[in-house]
This record gives C-alpha cells, sequence and structure tokens, in this order.
C-alpha cells in the first residue's frame, strides 16, 4: 500500500498546496526555468550536452579493420570471429536527437509536503525541454497514469515545447492509478525514432521492468525518480489515517509508536531497494530527486554526469 497522510493531520503536508495547483505561480516558475536553463546550457563546454546521453544519436555506419588505437569497445566480436583478424564497428552521430517526457499523473502526483509532485514535474520537464530545443532537439510528452492518458509526438521550437508545458499545467487524468507497463509497450510500438524517454516517476510500481528492459534495447531510458521526504518517514504526531492516493484505501495508525515509526522507515527502505534493483536489472540511467530539490539541481544532475548509467 502506497501510504500518504490525510485526514486531521493532513495540514501536516500543505493540504492546500497538495489538492490545488497556483497556474499563475507555476507559469511564473517556467520562465524562471527558461532563463536559467538557457544561462546554464551556454556555459557548458561544446559537446556536453550530447555526453549526457551517451550512446543515443548514434547510427552503426561501417565495419573496417582494427588499427592500433582504436577503442576495443567498439571490437564487432562476430565478425572477429569469423574472419579470424580483429573488426570494429563504426558509428556516426546523428546532428539532433529526440526527448520524450513521459510523467506519472496517478493519483500520487498531488502529494507534497511543500509542493505537489504535479509541479516538480512540470519544473523537471521544463529544465529538459529547455536545454534540448537549444540544442535544436525534438521534444515529445507522453503523460500516464495505469494508461497512456496524453501523447504529443515530438516536435522543434520554443512554440511546441509551450505547448507541451500548457498541457501539462492543465491537464486532468482520467485515471489515479499507475501501471507503468502500458506506456512502456505504446511507447514501443509509436515512437520508431530512436529517442531518449524521460520516465518521471516515484516507480512505486510493480511488473514494468521486462517491458522497461525491452524498451531500452531500443531507446536510451532515464528514470527521473521523483520522491518526497515525508514519504520515507512519519512525524511523532499522535493518531493520523494514511490513504493510498491511487486506490483510496485508508488505515489509521499511532504515530506515537515508534515501532511503528520503525516499522514504516523499513518498508520505504525495502521499497526503495527494489525500485534501485530493478533499474539496474533493466540497466537503465537513474537521477533521484525530492519535491524540494530545485529545478536547478535536474539540470547539475544531468550535465554533471552524476547519472548512474546504464552498464
Amino acid at each position: 500500500m502506497n501510504v500518504r497522510f490525510s485526514g486531521r493531520k493532513r495540514e501536516a503536508v500543505s493540504e492546500g498546496a497538495a489538492q490545488k495547483r497556483d497556474v499563475r505561480d507555476l507559469i511564473k516558475k517556467i520562465s524562471d526555468v527558461e532563463i536559467y536553463t538557457k544561462i546554464y546550457v551556454e556555459g557548458l563546454q561544446s559537446g556536453q550536452h550530447r555526453s549526457v546521453f551517451k550512446g543515443q544519436g548514434i547510427e552503426f555506419t561501417d565495419i573496417r579493420e582494427y588499427v592500433a588505437g582504436d577503442d576495443v569497445r567498439a571490437i564487432d566480436w562476430n565478425v572477429t570471429a569469423r574472419l579470424n583478424h580483429p573488426y570494429i564497428k563504426e558509428f556516426t552521430e546523428e546532428r539532433d536527437q529526440t526527448f520524450y517526457l513521459v510523467p506519472d499523473y496517478s493519483g500520487s502526483g498531488s502529494f507534497g509536503s511543500v509542493v505537489p509532485k504535479f509541479d516538480r514535474m512540470i519544473e523537471i520537464s521544463a529544465s529538459i525541454g529547455f536545454a534540448a530545443i537549444k540544442n535544436n532537439d525534438r521534444v515529445g510528452l507522453c503523460i500516464f497514469t495505469d494508461r497512456v492518458e496524453k501523447f504529443i509526438p515530438a516536435g522543434r521550437g520554443r512554440k511546441h515545447l509551450i505547448r507541451i508545458l500548457n498541457t501539462m499545467i492543465n491537464f486532468s487524468p482520467e485515471s489515479k492509478a499507475t501501471d507503468i507497463s502500458p506506456v512502456i509497450s505504446f511507447l514501443s510500438k509509436a515512437v520508431k525514432r530512436r529517442s531518449s524517454v524521460i520516465l518521471i516517476s516515484d516507480f512505486y510500481a510493480e511488473g514494468y521492468q521486462k517491458p522497461l528492459k525491452i524498451m531500452n534495447g531500443r531507446h536510451e531510458v532515464i528514470a527521473i525518480r521523483l520522491t518526497d521526504p515525508r514519504e520515507s518517514e512519519l512525524p511523532d504526531v499522535g493518531l493520523i489515517e494514511l490513504e493510498d492516493p491511487e486506490t483510496g484505501e485508508q488505515i489509521l495508525i499511532d504515530t506515537s509508536d515508534e515501532s511503528v515509526r520503525q516499522r514504516f522507515e523499513e518498508s520505504v527502505r525495502e521499497a526503495d531497494e527494489k525500485v534501485l534493483d530493478s533499474f539496474k536489472k533493466c540497466r537503465i540511467g537513474c537521477v533521484d530527486l525530492k519535491t524540494t530539490d530545485g529545478y536547478d539541481m535536474v539540470l547539475k544532475k544531468f550535465f554533471s554526469g552524476e547519472i548512474k548509467r546504464r552498464v
């Protein structure tokens, strides 16, 4: 059960902020993000932007004999074994890339101790989007819950990105449940061009590992795991009601009981380890963010090489 605070103690998690988005504030934030991103990206050394998604935009072009100094990682072992002489694969880099922003709009997105996850998802998407269009890359959107809720094919330019961000700000999903598998299957069929797929979720879901691993063979998948500090610890505030925002299931617990708080924290740690282990098995890159992190943290983690990359 993926619980969140509710009931009498719900004010501890900023009920108003979690339930209603301040559209004007979000629009101002997006404007700030655009300015910050432009300055940040311009300050990077040439070529760093593409190094963030190593392997993205690379196409196989030819096979040639290995010569001293070549990267041994490019050796084609099948051809080498067949011809009994080392050969390497040659690649060319495409001049542009395609990014798909894939935010989780299930019920847990309304939760946040300071600001709701929905707002942070929009800021994260704006950061990545503005960085992409600065490099003349394509950006698309696929909002999901337990189904694909909204799909916008990738396009170029600021006007297209603003359309995407406006959609995210004003969108109301039909479902509150989470299932990552349907959106993975949809994107695997709908997106023909090799792309960077940016999944934004807390990833507290089941059964998505196998299709995710398959899609990662075709596209470059990066998981942005967005969680809230309140999801990992319970404050000592007495009796509170916990609610699963995706099912509506509620339970009453006594947070003054230290053993209850410890069991809660242990269950969260186990869930976190399970999520990270699934990323490792799927061999995908991961960025961990909190709702308390600013949008500047997104760019810093992306461009500093801090992404835990697949091997």
